[in-house]
């Protein structure tokens, strides 16, 4: 007897493009809407449950949180 299985299909974030409003760069994090919002707030970023960066983005989102992220270090 056969049985099957559903698997649920999640989108290729790499298919999207870039969450910043008026970038159309390839994808290549996919974070938290909520910490990119926060960390890139002069920029319009688009609604949703993630935020998908492109490279460039990310590198602004990695500069804008590196304060954030060295305390969060330093509680371990």
């Amino acid at each position: 007897m056969l049985s099957w299985v559903i698997v649920a299909q999640r989108r290729d974030p790499r298919t999207q493009p870039c969450s910043v409003s008026g970038c159309q760069g390839e994808v290549t994090r996919s974070l938290s809407y909520r910490k990119v919002r926060d960390a890139l707030s002069e920029h319009g970023i688009q609604e949703g449950r993630r935020a998908h960066l492109c490279k460039p983005h990310y590198k602004e989102f990695k500069k804008a949180t590196k304060g954030e992220r060295t305390i969060d270090r330093l509680t371990w």
